[in-house]
């Protein structure tokens, strides 16, 4: 059966293409690279912040995440993605620039609440940007190699420059924050110099209906129209919930607890999270390592299982295995990252609202990571830090499989023999058990294999 991340037969990619594909990992190592990530927790406390406070603050950064999500993925829609990539730039810069300027309660999360916008003003235009730009190109097959490679890249950034955040702190306190708004500036160069997506409403500002008034409420309109016609497209953006909240939640808010827990000294929690990343960086960058046996839906699915199952894990063992299991907890996430993203995107149809959907996802990711957050300080403060993972283990060992159920149900069945004419989506399309949402199939399916979820 066709699979999803097998390597594509198609001709070499066009310099634009691979020009879209460079710009694109420049933009995502440079716009992610938050130095004081490692450190952020106990910058604040030295500032005098409680951990009530501070976790608070994580809350309040998740719902407004939220609130930003559908106008500015509405925004990308309409004044394209590209001009979107920028304007989250500009604000990321600003953002990281916050807390040496106001290193207090009220200045930490004016800084998170900056950082909510600028990453809600790309976290669907960075995909959809991709996307059509690649498949504006002819090169729509490379797309998952290219989401994974990029994730990787930053990952791997993330390996090499956390190390020095410590001596550089001692140097320079602010440096971590200096330094992440120097690499958000970064990548507003690489916005700068993304080409243009001949393609009309997709992204570039060029061809796309003219801002009027309504045009928010038109395209929220368009874009839950879309999901109750495509209850498979809800379900997959449902499905995909569990591996962003656990690696979320794990690895931002439980990683130092967790390690904590079973005595394991601060001094090197650097390096677990340096190992963490590196694992996370080789599986994002190979999910075509995954075994085409099951479909990309399947393994979302398996791989949210086996997220929940390592991170229960973390409660038994000495810290050898707890470190060791953070690491498996991390490739796994590597795994998931691109695979749900490449469903997602095949799942849209054509002419939908691209960007306002992808932001439609992320509002659900980042409602629960909301809820996950309160939750986790308030067992954290209650000393029941095991209590809380093997929990969140059994509902997702519960959840997930009823849901793959559901979509097993309503998976729309591909055609077994497809055109040879189009390549790219449609064969991954097929992989995933749905139609093609831009072109027709584009491999054949092996005859009295059914492709399924």
């Amino acid at each position: 059966m066709s699979s999803l991340w097998t390597r594509s037969p198609d001709p070499a990619m066009t310099p634009a293409a691979r020009r879209i594909i460079r710009l694109n990992n420049g933009f995502q190592l440079l716009f992610n690279l938050l130095w004081w990530m490692p450190v952020f927790y106990a910058y604040q406390r030295a500032a005098g912040l409680s951990d009530g406070q501070i976790f608070g603050i994580q809350s309040i950064y998740y719902v407004a995440f939220c609130l930003f999500e559908v106008p500015t993925g509405v925004v990308a829609d309409r004044v394209g993605a590209r001009n979107c990539l920028r304007a989250g730039a500009v604000v990321m810069t600003a953002a990281n620039l916050v807390p040496v300027l106001a290193p207090s309660y009220t200045g930490f999360l004016v800084h998170f609440l900056a950082i909510a916008a600028g990453r809600s003003l790309t976290s669907g235009a960075a995909s959809a940007c991709l996307y059509d730009g690649l498949r504006a190109e002819g090169a729509d097959a490379h797309y998952l190699r290219a989401e994974g490679t990029a994730r990787a890249l930053g990952l791997a950034a993330k390996v090499v420059c956390w190390p020095l955040v410590g001596p550089l702190m001692s140097v320079a306190p602010q440096s971590p924050y200096v330094l992440s708004a120097a690499s958000a500036a970064g990548s507003l160069g690489c916005a700068l110099a993304l080409p243009r997506i001949a393609a009309a409403g997709t992204g570039d500002g060029r061809g796309a209906p003219r801002w009027r008034g309504g045009a928010l409420l038109r395209d929220m309109r368009a874009a839950l129209r879309t999901l109750r016609s495509s209850p498979w497209l809800a379900l997959l953006m449902v499905q995909g919930v569990a591996v962003f909240t656990l690696s979320r939640i794990c690895q931002v808010n439980l990683f130092q607890p967790v390690l904590l827990r079973h005595g394991i000294a601060e001094s090197t929690h650097g390096g677990v999270l340096a190992a963490m990343t590196v694992a996370e960086a080789v599986a994002s960058a190979r999910p075509q390592w995954l075994s085409p046996r099951l479909s990309p839906a399947a393994w979302v699915s398996l791989l949210s299982v086996l997220l929940a199952a390592a991170l229960a894990g973390t409660t038994v063992g000495g810290p050898w295995a707890v470190v060791g299991l953070l690491c498996v907890f991390a490739a796994i996430t590597g795994f998931g990252y691109p695979v749900q993203r490449k469903l997602i995107n095949d799942a849209i149809p054509k002419g939908a609202p691209r960007a306002t959907l992808l932001s439609v996802e992320s509002i659900v990711d980042r409602g629960v990571c909301a809820v996950a957050a309160i939750a986790a300080g308030a067992y954290l403060a209650a000393g029941r830090l095991d209590a809380l993972l093997w929990q969140s283990a059994a509902v997702t060992c519960v959840l997930i499989p009823v849901l793959h159920l559901v979509l097993h149900r309503i998976s729309p069945r591909a055609p077994a023999r497809g055109t040879r004419g189009t390549r790219g989506a449609g064969a991954a399309s097929t992989a995933a058990g749905t139609r093609p949402a831009e072109e027709p199939v584009a491999l054949p399916v092996d005859e009295g294999v059914a492709p399924h979820p």
